[in-house]
């Protein structure tokens, strides 16, 4: 009975770890995108033009693309459920202090808001992606870590759906605040289900020749090009549909808010099921996966180019959010099995660093093609990305 207990007990754990980190990243999630749901307020209110206002997302990841390794290796050293708590209040921070930024017409000050927001997305994100994959058997690792990869599309899902419903009533600013509020409910979870508990990242000390190795690693190379691509596609949409939506098809800010959701949340799907499709159909190889991804993205991304209906678009987006969602889900399965044991951290955490690097540039490079030439050109260019990114599939490593 003792021994039922104490199973049922740390299953419980288990659960509250997951559930808590999950929607603590969610939060960050939500926060992270808000702005991009409701750029033309934004863009108003600032008196900035669409460059300007991609940086309030772009930021963020650019914050991550500096820190990520860094903070992989402090997470090794230190107490990690302090560290998730920290990270939370950092995120309270960064709501407030950009509320009051914006509402002031502050930028910049905006700007360095949303870099304390990134750093503290970047610590959930690795504490988290490392946390949960420990806290489970290695029977079920690969779905446990896919379900809480599926929180960046849920966060970003309830970004840009709730983001126009709150800019109605209460102005674009409020999102902030509202949506790092939600860190408080995820932390309060994790602390209560840790509390007592040994937790942290277990990892050997590498040695010299198997960092070097690491960086040296050709196949890891190529899966972190795949994820550079990857993410570029993921946040060149979520960050545009919306103003081209309104733009180009004449949808409400409210609406086109609503159909961007429907991209991060079919990767709620796409991500937790990329391990299983791996393993269920293709007997656990996945580069057939990666692949194939990309090739479903590639004329879902340029459809855009030809589509003039929302019915269409919604399809599309549907298509396109799976297809590179997929990709992204199976990469942080896929990169563990190509390194050696004691530099899975560090190879985590470079796979998160190359993919958020995409994730900075992609929105900004679009803003600038969409400033000098408009959304068709922008659309072609991601078709362009996607078409790289089957090529470098064709050369990744298998694996079973």
């Amino acid at each position: 009975m003792t021994d039922d207990s104490d199973a049922s007990g740390a299953r419980r754990g288990t659960v509250g770890l997951v559930a808590g980190l999950f929607t603590l990243s969610a939060a960050a999630g939500a926060y992270e995108i808000a702005p991009a749901s409701v750029l033309p307020l934004v863009r108003d209110s600032l008196g900035v033009g669409p460059t300007a206002g991609s940086w309030l997302v772009s930021v963020m990841y650019l914050t991550a693309v500096v820190t990520s390794v860094p903070v992989g290796v402090v997470l090794d050293r230190v107490r990690v459920r302090r560290a998730v708590a920290v990270a939370a209040l950092a995120l309270l921070v960064a709501g407030a202090w950009g509320w009051v930024a914006a509402t002031a017409g502050a930028y910049w000050w905006l700007v360095a808001s949303r870099i304390l927001g990134g750093f503290s997305y970047v610590v959930v994100w690795n504490a988290g992606t490392n946390l949960v994959g420990q806290a489970v058997g290695p029977d079920v690792r690969a779905t446990a870590v896919g379900v809480f990869t599926a929180s960046a599309p849920v966060g970003f899902a309830l970004g840009q759906f709730g983001s126009p419903l709150l800019a109605d009533p209460f102005g674009w600013a409020a999102t902030l605040p509202v949506f790092a509020a939600i860190a408080v409910v995820g932390v309060a979870v994790f602390l209560v289900a840790t509390k007592g508990r040994r937790i942290g990242v277990e990892t050997a000390t590498p040695s010299r020749e198997e960092v070097g190795d690491l960086f040296t690693n050709g196949a890891a190379w190529t899966l972190y090009g795949l994820s550079f691509l990857a993410f570029s596609l993921y946040l060149f949409l979520n960050s545009w549909l919306p103003s081209y939506l309104n733009d180009s098809l004449g949808v409400s800010l409210a609406v086109s808010g609503l159909l961007t959701a429907v991209f991060p949340a079919v990767g709620v799907v796409s991500r937790t099921s990329a391990g299983l499709v791996s393993d269920r159909l293709f007997g656990g190889q996945r580069r057939p996966v990666v692949l194939l991804a990309f090739v479903a993205a590639a004329p879902a991304v340029v459809g855009f180019v030809a589509v003039s209906g929302v019915a269409g678009a919604v399809a599309l987006v549907v298509v396109a959010g799976f297809a590179v969602q997929l990709s992204i889900g199976l990469l942080y399965t896929y990169v563990p099995e190509v390194v050696a044991p004691a530099v899975r951290t560090t190879a985590i955490s470079l796979l998160t660093s190359v993919g958020l690097l995409g994730a900075f540039v992609a929105p900004i490079a679009g803003g600038a093609i969409i400033d000098a030439a408009g959304y068709r050109p922008a659309f072609l260019v991601a078709g362009v990305v996607a078409v790289l990114g089957v090529a470098l599939a064709w050369y990744a490593p298998d694996v079973r």
